[in-house]
């Protein structure tokens, strides 16, 4: 009697295993930024990023295409970043809090997001945002009152 090989379970033995691999992966500055900027701005208590002058020009920015990275500056190298994060606290944020907030935020996005090891995340607080009145705001300082000027006999006209 003819005897069989045993089948064994397991890829079939044409299967070839697929190669490792190849190339390399650049992740540029700006999409380190883009991402720690993200994560930054997602942080209760973080009014904006930038500081005055720097919001200024985001706004005339904003106006002919958004720089989401605005008050981000990163560096990328192979495998590791460093992030430089700079804004305005909303008012009665704790503001150390806040900086441990955001850096612990843009750590694990840029980690997560870029497969880069961070090393650093330096947070700087420019401002704090206290609000300010807006027309039609509830809050709108009175209208000036017109002086008062003394009438005949010193009676006072209104």
């Amino acid at each position: 009697m003819e005897q069989y090989p045993e089948v064994r379970p397991g890829p079939p033995a044409y299967a070839v295993d697929p190669p490792e691999p190849g190339g390399r992966t650049v992740i540029q500055e700006q999409a380190v930024a883009k991402v720690a900027a993200a994560a930054a701005r997602a942080v209760p208590g973080v009014h904006s990023l930038g500081s005055a002058p720097s919001r200024t020009l985001g706004a005339i920015r904003d106006a002919v295409g958004a720089d989401h990275a605005a008050g981000v500056r990163a560096e990328a190298g192979e495998t590791q970043a460093a992030v430089d994060i700079t804004l305005v606290a909303k008012y009665g944020m704790p503001l150390q809090k806040l900086a441990d907030d955001v850096r612990a935020a843009v750590y694990r996005a840029v980690e997560e997001y870029t497969g880069l090891t961070v090393i650093e995340v330096n947070v700087e607080i420019a401002d704090v945002f206290i609000g300010e009145s807006r027309p039609g705001d509830a809050r709108q300082p009175e209208p000036p009152v017109a002086p008062r000027s003394a009438g005949p006999a010193g009676i006072e006209v209104l």
